[in-house]
């Protein structure tokens, strides 16, 4: 079997995801797309018409953001013809699954080079029809009395409630997460990844993350009221479903500890990412050298009623399928869609808090749901890099209950 090269990746700069307000808000998201693959092929001098493929993840497909992005920002950013694109959803998933179906085409020996990533205008929800898909659909009874699904944020508080994980926890978490980020735009932790994302007209739109908060302190964030109260009991229909009565259909007896707000969940931002993968073969043939290989991937399903715990279980078959353990593996990236998430996967885990997340996260940098996994793998490609280490596992979890892992190996 082939192995799946990683030769580089990129990512746009997060913008604030409020439409007309974010520095990408006004952006097509065709365009954002364009400009990671547009920079790909330049850094690397790709001739596009040898491009097999082109997986893109976008989780939100309506609006502005249907009719397989992947494809029209190839087209965008001036691919040849010959290199075709398809758009898949895992949910906040998405990014990582679309590495894992690329670097599956080029072990089987089908494919030679694929570029996989992302694109999410969160900016855009709402507008012009591309509100997010509804998990409660008046349509679709029969699935909610099956599998109560409630909103993550309800979700979240759930599972800080039945871990015993306090607000002190996860405030604490949002704010390392501030810092480290803080220190990691300092110390141009980003800059290899980073490309600028201009207007059609060529004025710069946006060169840097746009979301951190570092002045982010403890003190702050506790005087935060929490996000979901209201949400939880709040009338749904005229049968008078809640987020909290779907909870009680399977935990009868949970009394809601709500610890989450905006300082201690992810931020809601626009951005794109994208990740070049060969065979061997190819790579040898233009000359490039490998940055990275692909060891296993692996996904994991889990209950979609907490809905964020699948990310553990994922990370414990993925280490099996490749035959490590969590002693081999030198930096961990665990998508922060709230803090409890990533308190939970250190605890369980039994992880070193100074090899997760190290340059922070989605608290501090913010999701663009699909988008995030293809830039959490040039993150910790990066940063492997930098400390001159070997391997990396990323994770996290995506809506109906679900985790993709990845681990990858410096070459």
């Amino acid at each position: 079997m082939n192995e799946a090269w990683i030769i580089d990746a990129c990512r746009t700069p997060r913008g604030i995801g409020k439409f007309g307000k974010g520095a990408l808000s006004s952006i097509h998201p065709q365009r954002l797309g364009a400009a990671v693959l547009k920079a790909l092929a330049e850094r690397n001098s790709i001739n596009t018409s040898e491009v097999d493929d082109i997986i893109w993840g976008t989780s939100s497909q309506r609006g502005q953001q249907s009719g397989d992005l992947g494809r029209m920002a190839a087209l965008d950013a001036g691919y040849d013809v010959r290199s075709s694109g398809v758009t898949l959803d895992r949910f906040c998933g998405s990014g990582i699954t679309t590495v894992a179906l690329g670097s599956a085409a080029i072990m089987s020996g089908m494919e030679d080079v694929v570029i996989a990533g992302g694109t999410e205008m969160m900016s855009d929800y709402g507008q012009g029809g591309n509100d997010p898909g509804a998990f409660l659909d008046s349509g679709n009874l029969h699935l909610r009395e099956r599998y109560p699904q409630p909103h993550q944020g309800i979700c979240a508080d759930a599972i800080a409630t039945l871990e015993g994980i306090t607000r002190y926890d996860v405030d604490q978490l949002g704010v390392e997460s501030q810092a480290r980020a803080a220190r990691a735009m300092e110390a141009g932790a980003f800059d290899r990844s980073l490309v600028p994302v201009y207007h059609v007209n060529g004025t710069l739109a946006l060169a840097k993350d746009e979301y951190p908060r570092p002045a982010t302190t403890i003190e702050g964030l506790s005087k935060l009221k929490p996000a979901f109260v209201e949400l939880a009991t709040r009338p749904l229909d005229e049968q008078g479903t809640t987020y909290l009565g779907m909870l009680r259909q399977v935990y009868p007896n949970l009394d809601l500890n709500h610890v989450h707000h905006a300082g201690n969940s992810s931020g809601v931002v626009d951005g794109a990412a994208a990740v070049l993968l060969t065979s061997p073969h190819y790579a040898r043939l233009r000359g490039w050298k490998p940055r990275a290989r692909i060891v296993a991937w692996a996904n994991m399903g889990d209950s979609p009623v907490l809905m964020l715990n699948a990310p553990v279980p994922a990370a414990r078959k993925v280490l099996q399928k490749a035959g490590l353990t969590v002693a081999d593996i030198d930096l961990f990236e665990i998508n922060e869609a709230f803090a409890v998430v990533a308190e939970k996967f250190v605890r369980d885990l039994k992880l070193d808090r100074g090899c997760v997340n190290v340059n922070g996260g989605s608290i501090a940098l913010g999701h663009p749901i699909g988008a995030t996994g293809a830039i959490l793998i040039g993150t910790i490609l990066d940063e492997l890099e930098r400390r001159d280490k070997r391997r990396g596992l990323v994770t996290m979890c995506a809506a109906g209950g679900m985790a993709p892992a990845i681990v990858i190996e410096r070459l």
